[in-house]
């Protein structure tokens, strides 16, 4: 191929689109799109980041300042977490608006993530919210569709095609310079907004940069790049085999519909048809049972803890717990966390396994649709995917383990085993021990773990891509003038 002719023909048709006035005012509309949802945003994730640090030191300072008291109490008073965001969210939203906020934390019980945004807002909502990612993904593929969808079949109708074979461009040549063309003209738009994203992701970060983020907004745009180039190549593909620029442009809506609407909510459908999760209800109930079946540890006569009991009172060689050398209701308490904690893992386990089944027909259909890939991997990168979350609660899970441990084994040490009298001053320990927990740091799913979940999704733009090249090099042998 020659480069110059391919250069020719995309400067061609980036001058006949930029004449076009429709071009001009679309291109002022999306810009516009773009400065408004990338302001607000920017402006979201401040506003909630503030508000979360403010929160989550007055937990801390509260939880650091409560008076001497039973390590058990201060178990049950609990801790409160508040969900980070990461710093690129604010360019895809992803679930953001779903996976609540805060949870708070106790003993021998797991709370849910509350208060998501989605609960204090109207059914509006499941119709999305506007994006960067947003516009990127639905909206350049139409404009993309309004630029292109003439561009060869026009030529075919004017009879102008034929002239230009005949002068000796080469189809490849011209198909090349049809998608540079319209991949230069999204370029106005794209870098930009590239640019933009990339000048608020500093701001947030308080112009302290950061490899990680910086290398996933690279990954970002690599990504929205391939993306583009697929689309371009559908495009400029769609109108070589049309016969008319009118058949060229139902086709591309139908395909738009079709990628962007349709397969992506059937296939939502139809995996929780095939793999039906239980209810919330259902799966607290199922868990409580199995609770029950284990004994109570607060009940010192509970048949299920006295097996340990004795053991503990034979091993030691002595007569009664309070001649034990750490205090018993404390091991006790610890025994039942490690037991709860273990049962409420097990069945969490299942439900996530559920989700799984659930989500794998989208991963499947990855290969079939390139907007479920690069939707899955944009919120990969930023943070805002369902394995994000669950990496978030896996991690608050741990941390009540660890709260509740602390408090146990605070209470086997410092806590007497000998029965307080009626008058007796109620068994505590100094408050300077609550300092022994450590505050809680989230820490984001790392960049290899990141792609190992997203394969699906590289994989899949990566074929489109290879088998789009593919198919434009058989075309330009058999694609007919007329």
């Amino acid at each position: 191929m020659r480069i110059h002719i391919i250069r020719l023909i995309s400067i061609q048709l980036w001058k006949q689109s930029l004449q076009n006035k429709a071009v001009i005012v679309l291109l002022l509309i999306l810009s516009l799109l773009f400065v408004f949802a990338a302001y607000t945003g920017w402006q979201d994730y401040k506003v909630q980041e503030d508000t979360r640090v403010k929160h989550q030191v007055d937990v801390r300072h509260q939880w650091e300042n409560k008076p001497d008291k039973h390590p058990h109490r201060m178990a049950h008073y609990g801790y409160l977490i508040f969900r980070a965001r990461y710093p690129l969210s604010f360019f895809d939203y992803g679930l953001e608006r779903y996976m609540g906020n805060s949870v708070f934390l106790e003993a021998h019980k797991q709370n849910t993530v509350n208060f998501s945004e989605a609960g204090f807002s109207s059914g509006m909502l499941r119709f999305g919210e506007v994006s960067t990612a947003m516009i990127l993904q639905t909206l350049i593929p139409l404009f993309i569709f309004f630029l292109g969808f003439s561009c060869i079949s026009a030529e075919r109708e004017n009879n102008t095609l034929k002239v230009l074979i005949s002068q000796g461009v080469l189809w490849k040549e011209l198909l090349a310079g049809k998608i540079l063309g319209l991949l230069c003209l999204v370029g106005l738009v794209f870098v930009p907004v590239m640019i933009l994203s990339a000048v608020m992701w500093f701001s947030l970060t308080g112009f302290k940069s950061a490899v990680d983020e910086f290398l996933r907004l690279f990954w970002i745009g690599g990504t929205y790049l391939i993306y583009f180039f697929i689309v371009c190549s559908v495009c400029v593909m769609i109108s070589a085999v049309s016969r008319t620029s009118r058949s060229s442009l139902v086709k591309l809506i139908g395909l738009w519909l079709l990628f962007i609407v349709i397969i992506p909510r059937t296939a939502q459908a139809f995996g929780a048809y095939l793999h039906p999760a239980p209810s919330k209800i259902d799966f607290d109930t199922k868990v409580e049972n199995e609770l029950v079946k284990t004994g109570d540890s607060h009940n010192p006569n509970d048949s299920y803890y006295k097996g340990i009991k004795d053991s503990l009172l034979q091993a030691y060689q002595v007569k009664t717990v309070e001649e034990l050398p750490f205090n018993y209701s404390g091991y006790i308490m610890a025994e039942g966390e490690k037991i709860s904690s273990g049962i409420y893992n097990r069945h969490w386990q299942k439900q996530l396994d559920i989700y799984e089944e659930q989500n794998s027909i989208n991963r499947s259909l990855a290969f079939v649709n390139p907007f479920q890939a690069v939707k899955d991997l944009s919120t990969a990168l930023t943070g805002s995917d369902f394995n994000s979350y669950i990496n978030y609660q896996e991690q608050v899970e741990a941390y009540r383990y660890q709260l509740a441990q602390l408090m146990n084994k605070l209470q086997m040490e410092n806590i007497s085993n000998k029965k307080q009298q009626e008058n007796d001053k109620p068994y505590t320990i100094s408050k300077d021990h609550w300092k022994e927990l450590p505050d809680f740091q989230y820490r984001f799913i790392g960049q290899r773990a990141l792609f190992q979940n997203e394969l699906a999704s590289v994989l899949s733009l990566l074929v489109w891509a290879l088998g789009l090249l593919f198919v434009l090099h058989f075309m330009s042998k058999t694609i007919k003038i007329n």
